[in-house]
């Protein structure tokens, strides 16, 4: 089992930065990423990035340049950078555990709603 618990939403203004930040607990695996998605009302869930363990990034094309995705292995905790933000990029954001070795397998936290108001 793996625990995932997201912090750092909240409500910010256009034009605004945020950090939202995910600590994972339990048995993780070097053949993993985390990630971030983020869902809307009405809307399905969209991916929005991820890292390996080793440090490649993955991200959305239309988060490409406004969100910078780390992570710290000591800390298993993983961080996004949300710069730039605008009222479309409000929803709640969802920490995301990817395994692919030993076994396919998606843990996800709770969520973090963030904001953006014009």
């Amino acid at each position: 089992q793996v625990q995932l618990v997201e912090s750092g939403g909240g409500l910010v203004q256009a034009g605004d930065s945020l950090r939202l930040s995910c600590a994972a607990s339990g048995r993780t695996f070097s053949s993993s990423t985390l990630g971030w998605f983020r869902q809307t009302a009405g809307k399905q869930r969209e991916f929005v990035a991820a890292i390996s363990w080793s440090g490649n990034t993955f991200y959305a094309d239309s988060m490409k340049g406004r969100f910078t995705i780390s992570r710290d292995n000591a800390k298993n905790t993983v961080y996004l950078q949300m710069n730039s933000l605008q009222p479309e990029d409000t929803a709640v954001y969802y920490c995301n555990y990817h395994q692919f070795l030993p076994n396919n397998m998606d843990y996800w936290g709770k969520g973090t709603l963030v904001t953006v108001s014009s």
